[in-house]
């Protein structure tokens, strides 16, 4: 089910940053980071009453280069378009400004709900300031301190009530969500257009073009998939536009919503730090993975250049042991009839679940090959094992001790399960729990 969406809005100053760490760092029942574009404060998983939901900053207006207004409309524009929820954030301190009147205008114009709240209120004697920002025309305003943490309770409380129903919506179990993620201009439109055999999405040699995550669905052999194709993500030092930073927003949502990442790297400019950071986020979502090699037609194609770049992948992503690699051109559609089945391969393994009698026949044959270690006179004892999830699977082993556990172990019993179930493409989770 896909999560709704915060943003908060508002002119400088008046504590935007400050309210999205309270809620990403404090213990309001708020929340798990979401690695890589949180550094630039951008994005965040958070939880409120059972229910998560992601949350935007749309700090960091620079006043020097451009005039304010057109700054605040930029920032609240991208946000709002983003959003399915609003937090309207203005300086209980300093009334209201000429500045959050133009907020104001554009939040009228967009039909989403919008929650108006009122910071650096720090003290019940400083409430009387809020009645005058009813005149901002958005209900009743909810006085907050972000310094201290006061009335964030309450403002989520009604943010959440905004959250549209997404009770009714189904996913269906047999559709293969896969998204293709990567630096700009690796071609991932042109895959798309490549394997939907239409021009379905705009192909520029302009970095960026794709500004949106756009989904598509289509069937194959009696397959259904849906393909969401994402802009691509810049390297922190070059994400500084406003837009760019919301293109790995929608990149990482993307991510989020697929069952299998494809990650593109440009066979003619080779492998480049920024490909292992996209493959990390990835990689921490659990999702399945596949590295796409686009533009093989424009390097040397043989068998031996493939064994030499793949050679150098492995060196590069070691963390990605288990992914496959695909060589392909989406301009030609040379060797783009390998990438559906793989895709189907390693989408069918990351939701493949196991027999818990089979899989403890497994482990039993593995600790005959390779018996428990003892740790300062103490001995692990694995007593049974089962998988308890899919998407990535992810298995727990009772044992006597956690701590006797050792990351090799763990590893060995990693590759045993994979060679007797297969798991390609996807991630394994395995964890050492104490059986009560």
């Amino acid at each position: 089910m896909r999560k709704s969406t915060v943003a908060i809005v508002g002119r400088p100053n008046v504590g935007k940053s400050t309210i999205f760490n309270r809620l990403v760092g404090e213990r309001i029942s708020i929340v798990e980071d979401t690695p890589g574009v949180t550094r630039d404060r951008i994005y965040a998983k958070a939880e409120w009453l059972n229910t998560e939901f992601n949350i935007i900053d749309t700090g960091g207006i620079d006043l020097s280069d451009e005039p304010l207004l057109v700054q605040v409309r930029e920032q609240a524009e991208i946000a709002i378009h983003e959003a399915d929820v609003i937090v309207f954030l203005v300086n209980g301190r300093e009334g209201i400004t000429s500045a959050d009147e133009e907020v104001a205008k554009i939040l009228y114009r967009s039909n989403k709900p919008v929650v108006l709240a009122i910071n650096k209120v720090d003290s019940y004697e400083m409430q009387h300031l809020i009645y005058e920002y009813y005149a901002l025309g958005f209900g009743q305003p909810f006085p907050i301190s972000g310094t201290h943490g006061l009335g964030l309770g309450d403002l989520l409380d009604e943010v959440v009530k905004h959250f549209p129903d997404r009770s009714n919506e189904i996913e269906d179990e047999d559709r293969i969500y896969f998204s293709l993620i990567g630096r700009p201009n690796v071609g991932k439109s042109s895959l798309v257009n490549a394997i939907l055999g239409v021009d379905r999405v705009i192909v520029s040699d302009v970095e960026g073009t794709t500004k949106d995550a756009v989904d598509t669905s289509f069937t194959r052999e009696g397959r259904d998939f849906t393909i969401i194709d994402t802009a691509g993500m810049r390297k922190r030092g070059k994400v500084y536009e406003s837009t760019e930073k919301y293109s790995v927003l929608r990149a990482m949502k993307a991510i989020e919503r697929s069952d299998v990442a494809l990650i593109l790297i440009d066979a003619d400019t080779g492998i480049r730090e920024q490909d292992k950071k996209i493959a990390g986020y990835a990689h921490d979502a659990g999702r399945a993975i596949i590295i796409v090699v686009n533009k093989w037609d424009t390097v040397e194609s043989s068998q031996d250049a493939m064994n030499k770049f793949e050679q150098e992948i492995r060196k590069q992503f070691q963390f990605l042991s288990y992914a496959p690699i695909v060589f392909l051109s989406a301009k030609t559609k040379k060797r783009l009839h390998t990438l559906l089945p793989t895709i189907v391969m390693a989408g069918e393994n990351h939701a493949k679940r196991v027999k818990t009698n089979v899989l403890n026949e497994v482990i039993e044959d593995a600790l005959a090959v390779n018996p428990t270690p003892s740790i300062k006179g103490q001995k692990l004892k694995i007593l049974y094992t089962t998988q308890v999830a899919a998407k990535p699977p992810t298995f727990v082993v009772f044992v006597n001790d956690p701590q006797l556990m050792h990351f090799t172990y763990e590893r060995f019993l990693e590759n045993r399960i994979r060679e007797a179930f297969g798991f390609e493409g996807t991630p394994v989770n395995i964890y050492a729990r104490r059986r009560n």
